[in-house]
């Protein structure tokens, strides 16, 4: 993946972060790992990246983070209410973070609705005080540019928390 920036916006979360000790984990589906790899890829980011999960399919959001099935059959695996929940079940398993980001979305090419086309991206930003933080973008592009976009506004979320 190009960098378009995302290696400076990585830069500003850690540093940003840091001071206050606080630990970031990412919970993510279309972006794949995106966020983490790009946080990890700096010298130093163990001190305030805790982990990341990779829940692709819904059986592993369900499992792995604790989506509820309710929420995945009737808002769908791409929408704000799976990611905040996607968000909130991070925190509860990585005990040791204090925020989670989350992204789950439609990279394409294929997979795209009327109502959900391909670039949906849903959001959700969670911190153990306070309120989850949602959003939903529809990026344009191939499937790496609407990747690249989902990691850049999913750090931008980290740095406006």
């Amino acid at each position: 993946m190009p960098d378009n920036g995302i290696r400076t916006l990585a830069e500003q979360v850690l540093d940003h972060l840091r001071p206050s000790g606080r630990r970031l984990v990412t919970v993510e589906s279309c972006t794949g790992g995106l966020i983490s790899a790009a946080l990890s890829d700096i010298p130093g980011s163990s001190d305030v990246l805790e982990g990341g999960f990779v829940t692709y399919s819904n059986a592993l959001k369900m499992s792995a983070v604790d989506v509820p099935e309710g929420i995945l059959a009737q808002y769908g695996a791409v929408s704000v209410q799976t990611a905040e929940a996607m968000a909130t079940g991070a925190l509860v398993h990585a005990m040791g973070a204090d925020i989670a980001v989350s992204v789950t979305g439609i990279a394409g090419p294929g997979g795209g609705t009327d109502l959900k086309p391909v670039g949906t991206v849903c959001f959700g930003l969670a911190l153990r005080s306070g309120p989850v933080i949602t959003a939903q973008c529809h990026f344009t592009g191939d499937r790496s540019s609407i990747r690249t976009q989902s990691v850049q506004q999913a750090l931008r979320m980290v740095l406006n928390a």
